[in-house]
């Protein structure tokens, strides 16, 4: 069995660090030599003897093994900590097949309901891997070279490789792994570059000599958050797989999948390579997350960030462990050391960009279908919203306004109105959006289609390998497919959009089927033989090839090969149409893309796809917001209602209920299905989702200054309840609540023929939006009355949540007073802020052009603060304090020293009405 020594003491101090001269052998440093499965582990020691001794008890009883006699290393291994070494589907692993990798082979009953279960084929302790050949200090930490002497199984694997680590801040590390000698291909993504390495880190770094490991510690709690000792580094040219105990199973992200928010652990297996297809527990979906979030014990938390954009796979394990599988690429990981989610998920987005801020308009409602069938059936049913006074903000259209289909054309009969439409929509504060395709229709008469013929002409498409557009087939018929890494593409891209916006003058777009997405396996001529297209290893996509329902991977890109690119393609469209829309209409961009990948909310918000009309997808949209906001893309929410199938009035009401609280919040609708916009119910069910519109938007300020944190400083908008009680174990599994910002708590009802829901309330004081009513909770389950019309929002103790008598658009609402809501704490305190600009203008924080309030109780004081003011402050007003938790009934009330009327009610709610205070002047409030 191979020993590991460990290597450097703990950096990155660089005084006690040695320096290793190239080539030279490191000294160990003093923990003696450790066999691999016992690196970090104590526990383990005993579950390796146990499971030896099992199964050599059981081999006695049985009189011995049939077959050949096992290796005792392999019955070391525990049935929890086997590393798969035969991890390719649709093979049936044979102990012949695993042993020509120099495996070992245990045959296991296969799991229930045809999940996976333990591999049968795993690697040995001693199984090959590369070694620490030399380790010298850079100035920002340090470079190695690794070593490989045997050969692994698949093909170019790569026998040396550099090693680069750099301490980039006390809270964040870099490791990255690539080929020593030749470059390869990375992810052309803008990161930050250390500049200094890192003072006081909270982390300590080793690594293990012989087989190469890393082993990552918490320096406060001692925790190992990193083993990569457990299992081989392999490092080919199409194949790259590390592995790592985990220090517990609290594990989330890793997306873009359909499933509950805290990962199972039992042997899954997710695949991240952008796909079309409606979501399904364990399909790979549209977009590419490879970053997880980790609650340790004691409720710290730490994230890792792979920053690799080819096929992947990461596969899960009970141990509880996890492997990283790519094709391509190199290994390059960024370490978030928190130590609270919260701070995880910031340091996360320091790195890869933090989200645009949105336009007011963009928060309010939006209301789609494909299938309204003619501009002046859409225009009717804003028109009916309008008539009933339901709020809304957008207006928008699926494919069926195009002429065939078509990119940037308009449907000359069904949609001739269009225009008029739009200009009605500005008339009354609304906005109009509508979709676009990536897929460019190749099959029109020449000179007739200016996008295809100029894209062509301009060499704009992507590429067969023979140098020719690669034609697939999407809405429109036969299409090519535009390279979106082509800077000229760009300007191509610009252009359409600014012709159609002369016709149309729309005001944010919507794009889809930007996975690429291909009615056709690669292309009408199918795809090339070799390597790329049918790799020595492909992960567990749908479909079973990289190219099923998408183009060739061996297309050819401006940039590299889409088999690096793939999964970049909606990012790049993403951040082409936000640069178009802020060249053509001067004002922030509002993009709504269905692909996504890291730093894409910085350029777009994401819908959860196409969904359908049934009670679990209802469910399934708060685990998939919740993982976006994890993403850094917190402009995110699902098809209310749902998008295939038909809705029903109960569904539709507690679905709008929810909704309405998604950051991005749509109905949308598929074609050939009833309506299920909120004038097509009954008048009950109408009123209750106009009420839950009104609270939304009564909500807005509240709302668009979370979404400032969150592009300031990468807070999240919907947060899971963990984040705020990261010690308490019950959250970490809550995935049918969340919290807007740290402060309003969210509990829809989530399935059908109840007139209650029960909810996990933390421990504290909660107070009910709408009363003020107060519940004192130890921390725990509670049954909530939750009739057809009502949704239960609760405020946490100690929050001010600035709110604003709502209408039916933002641009009304922005105008009328303020309501700010206290919620005192059981000590008589609370804090909250309120961010405010004009609501579209670029970079308003960044040129100063805002005001921003600090609102603060204590000792019965409340005191709004102006930090920093503009004219838009001046033309709204302070109208009404309600304080939350006043235990006594006050004597009198003193706004700025002057007495002043006030109302007190039963519940301790205390309310002074009628204050007409600008908001760009700070005043104090006081009540004896």
């Amino acid at each position: 069995m191979k020993s590991y020594q460990k290597l450097t003491t703990t950096v990155p101090q660089p005084a006690p660090c040695r320096v290793e001269e190239e080539g030279a052998t490191p000294e160990p440093t003093g923990r003696g030599k450790l066999a691999p499965w016992w690196v970090g582990s104590g526990i383990l020691v005993a579950a390796v003897l146990l499971s030896a001794l099992t199964v050599w008890v059981l081999r006695q009883v049985s009189g011995g093994w049939p077959g050949p006699t096992l290796p005792p290393k392999c019955l070391l291994v525990p049935e929890n900590h086997r590393f798969d070494c035969y991890p390719e589907r649709h093979v049936v692993v044979t102990q012949e097949l695993c042993e020509s990798r120099g495996c070992c082979f245990i045959q296991s009953p296969p799991p229930a309901g045809g999940k996976q279960g333990v591999p049968w084929c795993f690697y040995p302790p001693d199984f090959p891997s590369y070694a620490l050949e030399s380790l010298n200090q850079t100035a920002l930490g340090m470079v190695g070279l690794l070593v490989r002497r045997e050969k692994a199984y698949y093909p170019r694997d790569i026998e040396m490789l550099r090693l680069d680590v750099e301490f980039e801040t006390d809270t964040r590390l870099h490791i990255k792994i690539t080929d020593a000698a030749n470059p390869r291909y990375e992810v052309p993504l803008e990161v930050p570059r250390a500049t200094k390495r890192a003072e006081n880190p909270i982390y300590s770094l080793d690594f293990s000599q012989d087989p190469f490991g890393v082993l990552l510690r918490r320096r406060a709690t001692g925790t190992v958050l990193l083993n990569t000792t457990v299992a081989p580094l392999i490092f080919a040219d199409q194949f790259l797989q590390v592995s790592t105990l985990l220090p517990s199973r609290f594990l989330y992200g890793l997306g873009e999948h359909r499933g509950p928010l805290l990962h199972s652990l039992d042997w899954s297996t997710l695949t991240l390579w952008a796909r079309d297809v409606s979501p399904t527990e364990s399909f790979n979906l549209y977009g590419a997350h490879p970053f997880y979030l980790l609650m340790e014990e004691g409720g710290d938390a730490h994230g890792v960030f792979l920053l690799n954009s080819n096929a992947m796979e990461v596969a899960l394990q009970p141990a509880p462990a996890l492997t990283w599988r790519t094709i391509g690429g190199v290994l390059d990981f960024y370490i978030f050391l928190g130590p609270d989610p919260n701070m995880v998920i910031q340091q996360y987005q320091q790195v890869v960009g933090f989200p645009a801020m949105p336009p007011l308009w963009a928060l309010g409602f939006h209301l789609c279908r494909w299938g309204y069938g003619s501009s002046n059936e859409t225009w009717q049913t804003a028109r009916a919203m309008r008539n009933y006074q339901i709020p809304q903000d957008a207006q928008w259209n699926d494919i069926d306004y195009m002429d065939g289909y078509r990119d940037f054309t308009l449907d000359p009969q069904k949609f001739a109105s269009l225009p008029s439409l739009v200009e009605d929509l500005h008339k009354h504060g609304q906005r109009y959006v509508m979709i676009l395709d990536p897929g460019i229709s190749s099959t029109n008469p020449h000179g007739s289609y200016w996008p295809f013929d100029e894209g062509l002409r301009r060499g704009l498409f992507l590429n067969t390998t023979q140098g020719q557009p690669l034609i697939g087939q999407v809405w429109p018929g036969f299409t090519a497919f535009a390279d979106f890494s082509n800077p000229d593409t760009q300007q191509w891209w610009l252009e359409n959009l600014q012709r159609f916006h002369a016709r149309v003058p729309f005001d944010g777009l919507w794009i889809d089927m930007n996975e690429p997405s291909n009615f056709m396996d690669g292309s009408e001529e199918g795809c090339p033989p070799g390597e790329l297209d049918s790799p020595p290893y492909t992960p567990a996509v749908l479909g079973d090839s990289l190219s099923a329902k998408t183009v060739c991977a061996s297309a050819k890109q401006k940039t590299s090969v889409h088999y690096n690119l793939h999964n970049l393609y909606g990012l790049m469209e993403a951040k082409a149409t936000a640069s178009a829309l802020i060249q053509i209409r001067g004002k922030r961009p509002f993009v709504i893309s269905r692909s996504t990948f890291p730093s894409q909310g910085q350029y777009s918000g994401h819908w959860l796809g196409d969904n359908r009309s049934q009670w679990k997808d209802m469910y399934y949209s708060i685990p998939g917001l919740l993982s976006f906001s994890l993403f850094g893309i917190p402009l995110v929410g699902a098809d209310i209602c749902g998008f295939s199938g038909s809705t029903s009035e109960e569904l539709c009401t507690r679905w709008m209920q929810l909704g309405a609280f998604y950051p991005f919040s749509r109905n949308h609708n598929s074609q050939n299905e009833k309506a299920q916009d909120p004038t097509v119910f009954s008048p009950a069910a109408r009123t209750a989702m106009k009420d839950v519109l009104l609270t939304r938007y009564s909500l807005l300020p509240f709302l668009y200054t979370l979404f400032h944190r969150a592009h300031l400083q990468g807070d999240t908008v919907a947060r899971p309840l963990f984040f705020e009680f990261p010690w308490d174990v019950t959250t970490l599994g809550l995935d049918r609540q969340f919290l807007w910002g740290w402060s309003l708590l969210v509990t829809p009802v989530l399935e059908p023929g109840v007139d209650s829901v029960t909810g996990y309330v933390p421990r504290g004081v909660w107070y009910d939006f709408y009363t003020g009513s107060s519940v004192n909770s130890s921390g725990e389950m509670l049954k909530m009355s939750a009739p057809l019309e009502h949704l239960n929002l609760h405020i946490r103790e100690g929050a001010i949540l600035p709110t604003q008598k709502p209408e039916t658009t933002t641009e009304a609402t922005r105008k009328n007073p303020l309501r700010i809501i206290v919620a005192l704490s059981q000590s008589g305190t609370a804090w909250g802020d309120l961010f405010w600009d004009d609501g579209e203008s670029l970079d308003t924080f960044e040129r100063g052009s805002y005001s921003y309030l600090v609102f603060n109780v204590t000792q019965n004081i409340f005191t709004s603060t102006v930090l920093h003011a503009s004219a838009e402050a001046t033309e709204v007003t302070v109208g009404t304090l309600s304080i939350f938790g006043v235990r006594e009934p006050p004597r009198k009330v003193l706004l700025n020293g002057q007495e002043k009327p006030f109302s007190y009610l039963d519940n301790q709610v205390l309310t002074v009405s009628d204050l007409g205070l600008s908001l760009s002047q700070g005043f104090s409030l006081r009540w004896l």
